[in-house]
């Protein structure tokens, strides 16, 4: 008898994982940027991309610091007709199909902040995701099984990437929190003992005070 196949769910050969490794790396993702930066109290920061015409683009932001943690965001087109606005938002998402070929700009603004700087994130990506497959969408035919693994594990991946993405996001919103209520308390329990040791301090006068003997002034015998 000659060699026996391999035998339904047995672990992948080393030359099947080498070929799931090549076609993930192959994958490619829509191009865009992703950004953390400060956002200074009664001011705008404005951002551009070149889109062409027909193409997906997405905007998600989140304000990860600073006050009410909200922030005013819009999107113009090239034509300067804005396509997007929100007020005193969190975080939100914005997807849309560019009707005009040009330069994007997407601006986030804290001019109705006098005091209070914020942190922000925003991810901006552009066009539709690519097949990680060629001709995946003109394909018939079934996956087979090795096309399929691929598939999978590459949704899997995505999944993954996005929980890191949120897991780090709120991470540093509950560190920044954590340090915020740290100097806070700092500074009241430093007032608090600066308050205790002048109550203490008069309270220590009040009591010597009660219990100092006044001696009367020794008088003056006249002639």
């Amino acid at each position: 008898m000659g060699p026996a196949g391999a035998r339904p769910g047995s672990p992948p050969s080393p030359p099947l994982l080498l070929l799931l490794l090549l076609l993930l790396l192959r994958a490619e993702r829509p191009r865009g940027a992703e950004l953390t930066f400060e956002l200074p109290d009664s001011a705008k920061q404005c951002f551009h991309e070149d889109v062409e015409r027909g193409a997906k683009f997405s905007l998600d932001y989140q304000v990860i610091t600073g006050g009410h943690y909200d922030v005013d965001c819009y999107v113009e087109d090239p034509l300067g007709k804005t396509i997007y606005r929100e007020t005193k938002k969190q975080y939100d998402s914005f997807t849309h199909r560019a009707e005009v070929k040009g330069v994007y700009q997407f601006c986030f603004s804290n001019e109705f902040s006098t005091f209070s700087h914020k942190t922000v994130y925003f991810d901006f990506q552009v066009g539709d995701e690519p097949p990680i497959l060629p001709d995946m969408g003109n394909r018939v035919t079934a996956l087979t099984q090795m096309e399929s693994a691929c598939v999978t594990i590459h949704e899997a991946l995505k999944t993954v990437i996005d929980s890191q993405t949120h897991y780090r996001l709120r991470e540093a919103q509950d560190r920044a929190r954590a340090e915020e209520l740290n100097s806070r308390v700092s500074y009241w329990s430093v007032g608090e003992t600066v308050a205790l040791f002048l109550v203490s301090f008069s309270q220590v006068l009040l009591l010597k005070s009660f219990f100092t003997e006044k001696r009367p002034a020794p008088r003056v015998a006249h002639s």
